[in-house]
């Protein structure tokens, strides 16, 4: 029966994996091979995909591609079963008589000729140790805690999407320790892992690996240890999480497996810094040379495929020049499965096509031995995880608990059919009203110390144009941004929790169905969500999407998910004009985006991209408390940002804006001035009547520079694009400002709407109220609900910011889409405005 046909709670041994290609490769090399036990957990709330428990971990997979894999169930009253997935299980070679020894040291051989010696060589009192592991396996948290860095840690797939470096001093050393991003293999399915296996194989490698394993599921893990090993790297594993281990019950033999393996093992807790120093000083000791255990590994891959390995590693030998120590063996066993990359790399070697022919000619002779169910491929992995079942039968013992975990009965509860997309949705609510109501009163403090140092600066100063810049360039619009700070804080408070906890990867799972019919992977809800704090890593994420066509229309949509640079426009607008239900405004703004991102993928799908898309295949990870460190960290660092952005972007915007708006000075000064002293010289008006009178001048002398200005120039050059959407020269002008950064549309509307600066209750007033006060020449309000609601939509959609652009035109490989963004979305921004803006006047 097929893997899709299984009901919640039934349990089953997979046979074999039917299909071809990059997912068929992905599911072999995360555990789904013949011999283990699977259990259906439970469905998403649309009954696709379906939640799994394989090797002590949970995954997910849509029906249509559980329909590839062939399982036999097990009755619920089998206490026991041949094929059973206890860890340390003997696992057999379904294509041979032959089984994986029982002791895997009988594997171990002595140096061959097609083996290189695994050797450290000094590099005086520096060591480049690259940090490589599963996806949530903790290594973001060692990394943080051994350099002191302050990378964000989050609990799913894909937080990491570049390398980093961190440099710190241990004894007498400087260690270099670079953290690559989490993979489940050397497979290059996608751009990062492309990334790490060509930085672990060019002449640049490091001089150590240092291997993350997560102790609670050693089986998965193990797999990438044995593919680092077979490239000939120097190995040191760190057991981390070890304290959630201990609370399993289980036993744990390390030393007796590091003693198998030729691989030291120290326990660590990332988290904690627990095992810390003798990590490091086990790192130190094989880089001098005084620890032995290192040494090279050989996995007999059967007598079907073991022979055709050992025949094409020796021609391999003769034939190639072997670059940065990559051992033939390695290279022989990547050629056999069918590497894209290895094929790459062997095309361009002189004698690359006598090695292709001895590689065809040994594939032929493993097709003649084997079943229509199995291949090379297939196979291998098979003895790779046989292998490591064979050393933890000696090593671990499981505890046989058979409780419901935590994690089992959260995930019953949020992942539940009927709850789980209201507390889905409720959650993302919370996230927007608390980001408006909590804000909104730090909010206020930060605005009235900007005000008071406005006035004090326009009391003390003298007046004169450097007076003006410092006070409405300079203050008026950095200070009119840096208010907005703590609601982005509360903004990326949430999204930490989410990354922490492992509920993103729980999101991501719930929408995988809606993904779907986006055309999209159910991993691309992930950079979707990012998105909501900056487009930019969003956009980077889009790596660990092994689908193209899925990352591409990933990159093209997130824009749309609005992103914290528009969080100031709409608590400035929608506080002016929906004070009573701001939150709601706030919420339908992210909606809208959310629901144009769904209908443009699906055209994008459907126009653009239309080859077949990879399946779903993606972790759900245990959760975990989130500790107040990481979301500290994660708050700080997105702080940092918004701030360095103040000092320079918005900084320099908004000293621009203001000479723009400064320049050429009004050509009626000393008419007004002429008017205000008549004003002041009546006797007929009182004082009330003589400020209401110079005010009103006031007004219109400002509009008038504004008008006259070049800024009011360029503004009304374009505002007839604009004007059918009822934005009039001044909105026009933020907008294209806004092109920059998009908390900049905020600093120019502050510069543009700044009144008198002699006046300190104009300097003082809130910017808000100014908008919603202004009026044109006539007397008409330039602002209205309906106006702001178009213009907050406008922002939400058109123009991509630089960085986005750039991240596209990088992400993508070609500029043409980052060009592309920029036009479909203008576009997208002036038809969905001019909407709202039309059915506003015709109902409202």
């Amino acid at each position: 029966m097929r893997l899709s046909e299984l009901h919640t709670g039934d349990q089953a041994v997979i046979v074999r994996v039917e299909g071809r290609g990059v997912f068929r490769k992905r599911i072999l090399e995360m555990g789904f091979v013949h011999g283990k036990t699977i259990t259906v957990v439970q469905c998403a709330p649309l009954r696709d995909p379906v939640y799994y428990r394989i090797m002590d971990y949970n995954v997910s997979l849509r029906r249509e591609d559980a329909a590839k894999i062939e399982v036999e169930l097990i009755s619920s009253n089998t206490t026991s079963s041949p094929a059973s997935n206890d860890i340390g299980e003997q696992s057999a070679n379904p294509d041979s008589n032959e089984s994986i020894p029982t002791n895997p040291t009988e594997d171990i051989s002595a140096k061959t000729k097609s083996e290189i010696e695994i050797e450290v060589k000094p590099n005086g009192h520096v060591i480049r140790v690259a940090l490589i592991g599963n996806p949530n396996c903790g290594k973001t948290s060692i990394f943080n805690r051994a350099s002191g860095a302050h990378e964000h840690v989050g609990n799913y797939s894909g937080v990491t999407v570049e390398a980093k470096e961190g440099l710190f001093r241990h004894g007498d050393y400087k260690i270099e320790i670079i953290d690559l991003p989490g993979t489940y293999s050397l497979s290059p399915y996608s751009p990062e892992e492309l990334y790490i296996r060509q930085y672990l194989s060019e002449e640049t490698r490091p001089d150590l690996v240092l291997n993350v394993v997560d102790t609670c599921n050693l089986e998965r893990n193990l797999y990438l240890t044995l593919q680092l090993k077979e490239m000939g790297l120097p190995v040191v594993i760190a057991l981390n999480m070890f304290d959630e281990f201990e609370k399993k019950g289980d036993t744990f033999d390390y030393p007796a497996l590091s003693a198998m393996l030729g691989i030291p093992m120290v326990p660590t807790v990332g988290r904690t810094g627990q095992g810390l120093p003798e990590l490091f000083d086990t790192l130190i000791s094989i880089h001098e040379g005084r620890n032995k255990i290192i040494r090279p590994i050989r996995i007999n891959y059967g007598s079907i495929i073991e022979p055709a390995v050992e025949a094409l590693t020796e021609k391999i030998n003769n034939q190639l020049s072997l670059p940065y120590s990559l051992p033939a063996r390695y290279i022989a066993v990547k050629l056999l499965e069918g590497d894209k990359e290895m094929n790459r790399f062997v095309g361009e070697q002189p004698k690359g096509l006598f090695i292709f022919s001895a590689r065809d000619f040994a594939l032929r002779e493993i097709d003649e031995h084997l079943t229509v169910a199995s291949d090379a491929e297939s196979i291998i992995t098979d003895q790779r995880y046989g292998f490591i079942a064979g050393a933890l039968k000696e090593t671990y013992r499981s505890s046989y608990k058979q409780l419901k975990t935590l994690t089992d009965k959260i995930d019953h509860i949020v992942t539940h059919r009927v709850l789980g997309f209201p507390l889905f949705l409720l959650f993302m609510f919370i996230m927007f009203e608390a980001t408006f109501v909590l804000g909104r009163y730090p909010m206020d403090w930060i605005e009235a110390g900007v005000g008071w140092i406005g006035s004090m600066v326009n009391t003390f100063m003298p007046d004169g144009s450097f007076k003006d810049l410092i006070v409405d360039g300079v203050i008026g619009g950095v200070g009119g941004v840096i208010v907005f700070l703590p609601n982005i804080l509360i903004l990326y408070f949430f999204i930490s929790l989410m990354e922490d906890s492992g509920y993103m990867a729980r999101a991501a799972f719930i929408m995988d169905k809606i993904m779907h019919r986006m055309g999209l992977h159910g991993k691309s809800f992930i950079p979707l969500i990012m998105g909501f704090g900056c487009n930019v890593p969003a956009i980077m994420a889009t790596r660990t999407i092994e689908s193209k066509q899925s990352r591409m229309i990933t990159m093209l949509v997130t824009p749309l998910m609005s992103c914290s640079a528009r969080l100031p426009v709409y608590l400035l607008l929608a506080g002016a004009f929906f004070p009573d239900s701001a939150g709601l405004v706030l919420f339908g703004l992210y909606f809208l985006g959310i629901l144009l991102a769904v209908l443009l993928a699906r055209l994008f799908k459907k126009t653009l991209f239309k080859v077949e898309d990879v399946p779903f295949v993606m972790e759900l990870p245990p959760y975990r408390m989130p500790t107040s460190r990481s979301v500290i960290v994660h708050m700080w660092n997105k702080a940092a940002q918004y701030l360095r952005k103040m000092g320079s972007i918005i900084l320099l915007a908004s000293i621009v804006i203001w000479f723009l708006s400064y320049y050429p000075r009004y050509s009626e000064e000393a008419v007004l001035i002429s008017q205000i002293e008549q004003i002041e010289g009546n006797p007929q008006l009182d004082e009330e009547k003589k400020a209401s009178q110079i005010e009103e001048l006031n007004r219109k002398a400002h509009i008038e520079q504004q008008e006259q200005s070049y800024i009011g120039r360029f503004g009304k050059a374009v505002q007839p694009v604009l004007a059918p959407i009822g934005f009039d020269w001044k909105m026009s002008v933020s907008l294209l400002t806004g092109m920059a950064a998009k908390e900049v549309v905020v600093s120019t509307l502050g510069v543009i709407y700044t009144g008198d600066s002699d006046d300190s209750d104009e300097a003082a007033r809130r910017l808000g109220e100014r908008i919603r006060e202004d009026r044109d020449a006539e007397g008409n309000h330039t602002f209205s609900p309906i106006i702001a609601l178009a213009l907050m939509a406008f922002v939400l959609i058109y123009f991509p910011c630089i960085a986005t652009v750039v991240a596209i035109g990088r992400e993508s490989g070609h500029w043409k889409w980052a060009v592309f963004s920029i036009i479909y979305s203008c576009s997208l921004a002036w038809i969905v405005s001019f909407l709202i803006y039309r059915i506003g006047i015709l109902f409202f």
